[in-house]
């Protein structure tokens, strides 16, 4: 087409500019134009101490945590193994034993 990026969300090739933001008409998708240029740099999570957390580590949950629709609470010490690290608001993706799958905040965990 015309030199347009991809949306980043569906990879469609038909965005288009709307002021200071592209768009996507099929996934309806908007981001900065400049949001592209930093795109390259990998993003950095830091646990509640300031240590890189990578994909595989373990960690220590620091404060209880309510379960969102459930009656169960994830306790202050709770181990997690394996984690996995994704974009958005919750960090972590993981498995906890007894409760299941569940995503994270890596404000709430630290380095084991």
């Amino acid at each position: 087409m015309s030199g347009l990026p991809k949306c980043p969300k569906c990879g469609s090739e038909y965005a288009y500019e709307d002021g200071t933001m592209y768009v996507c008409p099929e996934c309806a998708h908007e981001w900065a134009k400049d949001a592209l240029e930093g795109a390259d740099e990998k993003r950095v999570v830091r646990d509640s101490n300031g240590n890189v957390l990578q994909d595989g580590d373990t960690v220590t949950v620091i404060k209880d945590l309510k379960v969102k629709g459930s009656s169960s609470v994830v306790k202050v010490g709770t181990k997690v193994k394996n984690i996995r690290l994704v974009e958005g608001d919750h960090d972590i993706d993981c498995k906890i034993d007894g409760i299941g799958a569940m995503q994270l905040k890596s404000e709430f965990v630290r380095k084991a």
